[in-house]
C-alpha cells in the first residue's frame, strides 16, 4: 500500500486552513502546525501567505526558527506569498532574515497595497491551461538562479517556481477551485518518499 504522505500547514497566520482542507482534498493526511515539536512528524510543509515579518516574531519563540530552519533545508516545502519571502535567498522591499533555501530575490509587497490587490489568468507550464492567480499585497520575484524551474509568470515576472523540492508561489493558490499548484507538491511530496 502506498504511503500517504503527512503535510503539516504552518498554523500562525494566514489562509492555513484552506490550504490544509485543499491537500486533504488530495489525499494527504493535513496537520496545522503550531509548534516546532510538531515538524518532526512531517514528509513536509506549506508555509502560507501572510505578513513575513509578523511570521518572522511568531518564530522567535520556542527554537522555532532554528527548528523550520533544519526542516527547509531538508525536506519538501511550498511558501505561499509571505512563505515564499521566507523561502528566497534575497529579500528587499525592505531587506528582512529568510530562510535562504531559494535561490531567488523577492521583492516585498511589489504590486501595491491591498486595494491594488489583483486576480489574473495566466498560462503555465502545468498541463491544463491558464492558471487563475489570486496576488494579495503580492511579492514579485526579481532574480531566478540557475536551478529554478519557473511555471507561471505574470507580466515577465516568476510567479510559481520550483526548485527540486522546493516549490513557490506569489500567489494563493488556495483561494481558487483549481487543484493543480497542490497537486503538484503532493507529486514533489510523493516523488521523495518512494
Amino acid at each position: 500500500m502506498a504511503h500517504i504522505p503527512t503535510i503539516g500547514v504552518l498554523a500562525l497566520q494566514g489562509a492555513f486552513e484552506v490550504h490544509a482542507r485543499r491537500l486533504a482534498e488530495l489525499g494527504a493526511i493535513a496537520t496545522l502546525v503550531r509548534r516546532p515539536d510538531e515538524l518532526a512528524a512531517l514528509d513536509a510543509l506549506v508555509i502560507p501567505g501572510g505578513e513575513s515579518t509578523t511570521f518572522l516574531k511568531h518564530l522567535e519563540r520556542e527554537g522555532f526558527y532554528d527548528t523550520l530552519n533544519t526542516f527547509v533545508h531538508t525536506k519538501p516545502v511550498f511558501g505561499t506569498c509571505a512563505g515564499c519571502i521566507l523561502l528566497a535567498k534575497e529579500v528587499t522591499n525592505p531587506p528582512q532574515a529568510s530562510f535562504g533555501v531559494l535561490d531567488i530575490a523577492v521583492e516585498r509587497n511589489a504590486y501595491g497595497r491591498q486595494n491594488d490587490s489583483a486576480i489574473i489568468t495566466a498560462d503555465t507550464t502545468l498541463p491544463g491551461g491558464p492558471l487563475e492567480m489570486v496576488f494579495i499585497r503580492a511579492p514579485r520575484i526579481t532574480r531566478v538562479g540557475p536551478a529554478i524551474e519557473t511555471l507561471a509568470t505574470r507580466d515577465g515576472s516568476p510567479t510559481l517556481i520550483r526548485q527540486g523540492r522546493l516549490l513557490a508561489a506569489t500567489f494563493h493558490p488556495e483561494l481558487t477551485d483549481d487543484t493543480r499548484v497542490h497537486q503538484l507538491f503532493l507529486d514533489i511530496v510523493r516523488e521523495r518518499n518512494q
